[in-house]
């Protein structure tokens, strides 16, 4: 990536499937100072907690007696997709009302993707940079080390 710079006022998202951290730069782009928005947390069960049921089986109508699986349903997967789409909504309306000019993405590389194609065109137009970085379950000045860095 290389020499990030986030200015001032740029928004910072920071999350994973359970937690988000929305923090707004109060510093320059020299000297970061993430302050909190919002701070959301959904912890999920694991899927043998969330589901009760075997996969279902389906017989062939061809009378030769094969069977086969369906594949199982990950309810945790789900969990962590409606809770994403629910900090994308709380961006995008934050977006079409100009409350940041720059938004950036800190996330493990599937969750980012998951958020990337959640929000709407004119948030991700106003993404400036993207990491794929857990940060979520670490202090404010580790993340602002962390993307000073980058």
């Amino acid at each position: 990536m290389g020499n990030l710079r986030i200015p001032n006022e740029s928004w910072v998202l920071v999350c994973d499937g359970q937690k988000a951290l929305l923090l707004r730069n109060e510093g320059d782009a020299e000297l970061l100072n993430l302050k909190p928005i919002e701070i959301h947390s959904e912890p999920h069960l694991r899927t043998a907690e969330l589901g009760t049921d075997a996969p279902g089986r389906s017989f062939q109508s061809n009378g030769d007696g094969s069977r086969s699986a369906y594949e199982a349903t990950d309810f945790h997967a789900q969990e962590e997709a409606q809770f994403l789409q629910k900090i994308t909504r709380i961006i995008d309306a934050a977006a079409s009302e100009r409350k940041f000019k720059h938004l950036v993405l800190v996330a493990p590389p599937h969750t980012l993707g998951l958020v990337r194609q959640s929000l709407t065109p004119a948030a991700r137009a106003l993404i400036l940079a993207e990491v794929h970085k857990d940060l979520t379950n670490v202090p404010i000045g580790t993340i602002e080390e962390h993307l000073a860095s980058a």
